[in-house]
């Protein structure tokens, strides 16, 4: 029932970033007078990598994909859509074994906490990385590179707080009654993190962590924050509604509403399609306009330039949409620990939440019990 509550809010809300996104290109128009021609368009052998993997997926790929070829080929090529359904399925059969299966999550649960603590050693050191991939960008390329077409980077960056400060905060207050100030606030360190690598993934440690220590129950956590990270994307949502309108508009392609409603329609699969590939967003962008065959799919390489630094901003709203959407659920549930939470977000110090203990067999309850009545004198 909670996967279900999940998705059914993960599909509602990327439709209302689809629409943000839509709405702002619409009214802004930025790419009305650009008069570009896709026949002269010159792509680059990298951009072409991201073109030929677009145009080769497919909406409906992503279903049949995510069953993978074997059990360890998921975690081997890293494909996230793959090792969450294996997570799910083996959980459900874990689940089914009872009495059986419980070492296993207790063991899962010890080994659960020694990787996150890997991951935060290895992750303290990811912004220096980050750090030197940009100096070298700006040092091969120039400035031009962070100034090109920056109209488009500042529309999409305010829409995009919009849609965090208004949409997300507004929902949070009137139906979770939490102040999205103090959740920023409170998720500083992973906000830092997710803005030095420009992606969202090295902070999924850290996010589901502190969930868990803001009250919300560790089975919501642990399906909600994972699941979110392939079909939870607002971000990329905003950034493909956005992007596929000024290509359009920079390219003279008129769209009328219906098309454009068919257009959301297209991006709500492909949003998904591309989950945890690299350069993801830009490979469903492509995906997006070679599916609706109305917008030229060379038009990308009017934002190829710049899609680096917009992927900074898809990649934080998708962190707290993920944020928001487990509070939100576990609300939904029942099992969110509403005046724990006040009292973490206020900054007040809160005992931690305790570690799930294995539990305790019968069998092993008689022999305690026996081992403590052998060591009594019965005279």
């Amino acid at each position: 029932m909670t996967g279900l509550k999940a998705l059914t809010y993960f599909q509602v809300g990327t439709i209302v970033a689809l629409l943000t996104g839509l709405a702002a290109i619409n009214l802004v128009r930025l790419g009305e007078g650009v008069h570009a021609d896709p026949a002269a368009l010159q792509t680059s052998d990298s951009a072409q990598r991201y073109i030929q993997t677009g145009e080769s997926q497919h909406w409906w790929e992503f279903l049949v994909k995510i069953v993978p070829d074997s059990f360890f080929g998921a975690f081997v090529d890293g494909d996230v859509l793959q090792v969450i359904f294996l997570a799910v399925l083996f959980g459900i059969a874990l689940k089914a074994a009872d009495t059986l299966g419980e070492p296993l999550i207790a063991g899962a649960q010890r080994l659960t906490q020694v990787v996150f603590k890997v991951l935060g050693f290895v992750m303290k050191a990811a912004p220096l990385g980050a750090f030197g991939a940009m100096a070298y960008a700006i040092g091969k390329f120039g400035l031009s590179t962070l100034t090109s077409l920056g109209s488009l980077i500042v529309l999409f960056y305010s829409t995009s707080i919009l849609f965090v400060v208004i949409g997300l905060g507004g929902f949070l207050a009137l139906y979770v009654r939490l102040n999205i100030f103090q959740l920023f606030r409170y998720l500083k360190e992973e906000f830092f993190l997710v803005l030095g690598t420009s992606t969202a993934e090295p902070a999924l440690p850290g996010l589901m962590r502190k969930m868990t220590h803001l009250g919300a129950d560790r089975a919501t956590v642990g399906l909600v924050v994972p699941t979110g990270y392939s079909f939870n994307l607002d971000g990329a949502a905003i950034y493909l509604s956005l992007a596929t309108l000024y290509i359009a508009q920079a390219t003279d392609t008129p769209l009328t509403i219906t098309q454009q409603l068919g257009l959301l329609a297209v991006m709500l699969p492909t949003s998904k399609g591309a989950a945890g590939v690299a350069g993801g967003g830009f490979i469903a962008l492509t995906a997006t306009l070679t599916t609706l065959g109305t917008v030229p799919a060379a038009g990308i390489m009017l934002i190829f330039g710049i899609d680096k630094f917009m992927s900074e901003c898809r990649a934080l709203v998708n962190f707290y949409g993920n944020a928001v959407a487990t509070l939100v659920i576990a609300k939904w549930n029942g099992t969110l620990d509403h005046d724990r939470a006040r009292l973490v977000l206020s900054g007040q110090p809160v005992p931690d939440v305790p570690e799930a203990q294995p539990p305790v067999h019968a069998p092993e309850l008689v022999d305690t019990a026996h081992q403590h009545l052998s060591g009594i004198n019965l005279r």
